[in-house]
């Protein structure tokens, strides 16, 4: 039996990793948005046959750091060890016109998918050292590398010398720039994943495997989820968008296919190799993917940079 926290496990992958994780005798405390949600969950996780002892769920809404930080205060009050710390959570605002604001000040995709985890990571280290065999799985996706077929949609991604993110508070784009690009803004946040994985693995000296990963496009069917503020913004187009990429193309991957790599992740001893490194569900043919390792873009793989991603994400939790 494993203790495992996870975010972004009410919809999506995530649910269905949680699902197989519950089915295997793991326990399981999930960071939830509201406690509605989290009541919401634990009621689908319990249906599925899980035991009242096995899903702890805490309210810590991503988008503002000062929820985030007081779930990590009662973990820590807590003192209970963790064997996997699982980073998934995350949203996506391509089709917004303007930037959205965390309570803090900062634009919230970067808010949710990176800064909020890098807290985390930060704040519950030493329980995941107290933990046997640890180990830190994190969500990227391979539109990070402008090499890949997704990310060569847009703009790429690409944080320049990280001149948003040396302002401070307000920053538009992690570049600087002032034009809003919701894609390309996701695709950046994805970037930081990677190389949050890779300066997590420096300060831990390799003592540990920093697992991270694409799931490959995954679209579910119903309106929460990962799409879902793609829907609100442009509900025609992201309706066009699922038929095509998943109904006639079948270029996407399942939410089943892709809980259950997630699962495996977090608990195959398949993945125990300590160290960093970076898997791929790749698109092989209509309707099959292949999972693999594979290598970051160049700028995932910039050390110097990861450290300074760190240091400046750092700075603004300290002072947003």
């Amino acid at each position: 039996m494993k203790r495992i926290l996870i975010t972004g496990a009410s919809s999506g992958i995530g649910l269905e990793a949680a699902r197989r994780l519950v089915s295997s005798g793991h326990q399981l405390t999930l960071l939830c948005r509201s406690s509605e949600r989290g009541q919401q969950t634990r009621a689908q996780l319990l249906a599925a046959g899980a035991t009242s002892s096995q899903v702890t769920c805490l309210v810590a809404d991503l988008a503002d750091l000062g929820s985030v930080q007081s779930a990590c205060d009662q973990l820590q009050e807590r003192a209970e060890p963790l064997d996997a710390l699982v980073l998934n959570a995350g949203q996506q605002r391509a089709g917004a016109g303007a930037p959205v604001f965390s309570p803090q000040g900062i634009e919230i995709t970067f808010a949710v998918n990176q800064l909020a985890h890098q807290l985390i990571a930060t704040g519950l280290l030493p329980l995941l050292r107290a933990g046997s065999q640890p180990r830190v799985v994190i969500t990227a996706s391979d539109v990070h590398n402008p090499a890949t077929g997704g990310g060569r949609v847009g703009q790429p991604a690409d944080l320049g010398d990280l001149a948003g993110l040396r302002a401070g508070t307000g920053f538009v784009m992690l570049d600087g720039k002032a034009r809003f690009d919701g894609d390309k803004a996701y695709k950046d946040s994805k970037l930081c994943n990677v190389l949050l994985g890779r300066e997590m693995d420096r300060q831990l000296a390799g003592a540990m495997p920093v697992l991270t990963w694409s799931p490959g496009l995954v679209i579910q069917r119903s309106r929460e989820g990962f799409f879902r503020h793609n829907r609100q913004s442009n509900p025609l187009g992201m309706a066009l968008f699922a038929l095509v990429a998943r109904d006639l193309l079948r270029v996407t991957e399942s939410v089943a296919s892709a809980g259950g790599l997630l699962a495996d992740l977090i608990t195959d001893s398949a993945y125990a190799s300590p160290g960093f490194s970076y898997w791929s569900n790749r698109l092989v043919r209509p309707g099959m993917h292949r999972f693999s390792a594979a290598q970051t873009s160049a700028e995932a793989a910039d050390l110097a940079k990861a450290g300074e991603l760190w240091r400046l994400s750092e700075l603004l939790i300290r002072t947003a």
